[in-house]
């Protein structure tokens, strides 16, 4: 096959053609699970393009679960799309999923506005400070002076200020105002970063398990993505060292490991500021659920070391408050502060200047603090009664430690379960569950289902959940 028959569409980068080429030959059976399909080097070849552009298609292919690497022995058709395709036939059509695929990003979204039993990435509903929200809202819609201006591209200036104070007191992060950049929520902040820094094929280690949507992100962007392995203390910084010694970005949770739930430890986080350093390389800290720990203070983020000039700082209302504010913001070390300046007077999704204004009076006037005391004790007591409700109907069929942090309980499951069909079935079920082995490109990684407790408010709800949870097994 030559070139021109395999590309159709000039406006899209040719890596994505090539994806979406074996994506629709796999859903339309002419190619088939356990197929062997040409290697890197062959296909290039074929196509007459670098070896680096079918490298990245097929590292897509690979992460979203059509393709499986089998080492020396090639690349073939991902076999669990068999299962699922067998597991189908037997549900109503009323009832079929309209993807075939298990896709890790769906389970951060409802089709409900209630939310969902186990739904990710969602506070509690019913904690929302409704009133004091409402009536600070009122008093700013009497201001109609900065109504008709162009918001700050950096940000509301009293917003920054508030955030800056609250990162010294809570993460004994020393920052100023002008080091703070609002955007709208996480993608933005990381949409910001790769804007301003980044060039296409930058290698970036990636945590391995890791959080899709920052996949999603940097692969839309076009970076080579390295995964690295986590384990109980967290990103294995020597085996990025040695898949990539040269990145250019490293992007981790250190706080509160997206989904594991493991900290980075002492040692490895001198070792990967270190490597920064000498590498002249930039680690993105995304301080993931840090707001909510039970039982210890955490770390201090790696932004507040000495050695922080290579620290890109990310933080987001979304967990403490909600994620339709779309409210998160960027911490930059000073030597780079130009640069994203730059960036910001071309380029910015920009944030609602009211909500802006709004959450600086909630910050100001201490409700913010309050209602972090007030629903972390909350979370402490739903984690309690989610895991007693999955005991009680599973017994020990899951295997699971209480959280330390974070909105999330992850349940492990032996290796001849299959989660990703588990969270299919649940799918048909309204239930919302993260399966741990779509969100790694490794075996040793196991199989577990990522569940929600944030809107879990009683005994009696974690029984049921956890009762329509058993009927997704086999």
């Amino acid at each position: 096959m030559n070139k021109k028959e395999f590309f159709d569409d000039n406006q899209k980068p040719l890596y994505r053609q090539i994806y979406d080429r074996f994506v629709k030959s796999i859903q339309s059976n002419v190619l088939i699970p356990g197929q062997r399909v040409p290697s890197i080097r062959t296909l290039a070849s074929e196509l007459q393009l670098s070896r680096n552009t079918v490298e990245l298609a097929y590292s897509l292919l690979t992460e979203a679960g059509y393709l499986e690497a089998r080492g020396p022995a090639g690349t073939i058709v991902s076999k669990k799309l068999a299962k699922l395709s067998i597991q189908e036939n037997d549900i109503p059509p009323s009832q079929k999923v309209s993807h075939s695929l298990y896709d890790p990003l769906s389970d951060f979204s409802s089709k409900s506005h209630s939310p969902a039993p186990y739904q990710l990435g969602l506070p509690g509903l019913d904690l929302f400070p409704y009133k004091i929200w409402g009536n600070i809202y009122t008093r700013q819609l009497r201001q109609q002076n900065y109504f008709f201006s162009y918001p700050q591209a950096a940000g509301y200036q009293p917003l920054r200020e508030a955030i800056a104070s609250y990162l010294r007191v809570s993460r004994g992060l020393n920052c100023t105002s002008s080091q703070i950049f609002i955007t709208a929520g996480y993608r933005g902040a990381l949409n910001l970063i790769s804007r301003t820094l980044m060039q296409p094929l930058d290698q970036v280690w990636i945590e391995d398990p890791c959080f899709p949507p920052s996949r999603q992100l940097l692969n839309e962007f076009g970076a080579e993505l390295i995964p690295v392995p986590v384990d109980r203390d967290g990103m294995n910084i020597s085996i990025g060292k040695e898949l990539a010694p040269d990145a250019r970005f490293a992007l981790v949770t250190p706080a509160h490991q997206s989904p594991l739930g493991s900290a980075l430890s002492t040692l490895r986080r001198a070792e990967l500021l270190e490597w920064a350093q000498k590498s002249n390389a930039f680690i993105i800290e995304d301080d993931y659920d840090s707001e909510y720990r039970y039982n210890s203070r955490p770390l201090p983020v790696l932004a507040s070391t000495e050695s922080h000039d290579n620290v890109l700082y990310v933080g987001t209302f979304s967990k403490v408050l909600s994620p339709s504010l779309r409210l998160a913001y960027l911490v930059v070390p000073e030597p780079q502060l130009p640069r994203f300046n730059a960036t910001c007077q071309t380029w910015q999704d920009g944030c609602s200047l009211l909500t802006q204004r709004v959450l600086t009076d909630f910050m100001q006037e201490n409700h913010f603090s309050r209602h972090l005391r007030k629903t972390r004790a909350i979370y402490a007591k739903r984690r309690v009664m989610t895991i007693n409700g999955l005991k009680e109907v599973f017994g020990e069929r899951l295997k699971f430690e209480m959280p330390a942090c974070g909105l999330h309980i992850l349940a492990k499951l032996d290796d001849e379960e299959n989660d990703i069909g588990i969270a299919t079935r649940g799918r048909m079920h309204n239930l919302l569950i993260g399966a741990l082995s779509a969100r790694s490109s490794r075996k040793e990684c196991g199989k577990g289902l990522i569940l929600g407790f944030a809107n879990v408010t009683s005994h009696e709800q974690a029984l049921k959940q956890a009762k329509m949870l058993f009927q997704c097994f086999d």
